[in-house]
């Protein structure tokens, strides 16, 4: 899953090498922290939340195959 948020947030920004992601387990569900450059914040957000939210629905979609839960902040 890691490997999936990695490869989609490096295609989308400016500065790659900065792109990381923590893995958070908990009880029910698994959180994912993606940290990015400052200055790619928006373009991993996009207008309207629109990429953070096809994000989100593209991991949700193989957490689903997995019978997990996942959640993605984004700092």
């Amino acid at each position: 899953m890691i490997g999936l948020i990695e490869t989609i947030a490096k295609a989308l920004v400016d500065h790659p090498e900065s792109v990381s992601v923590q893995e958070i387990g908990q009880e029910s569900s698994t959180v994912y922290r993606l940290s990015v450059h400052p200055d790619d914040m928006g373009k991993v957000i996009g207008k309207q939340g629109r990429i953070a939210k096809s994000l989100r629905t593209v991991v949700n979609a193989m957490a689903l195959k997995q019978n997990r839960r996942v959640t993605i902040e984004i700092i």
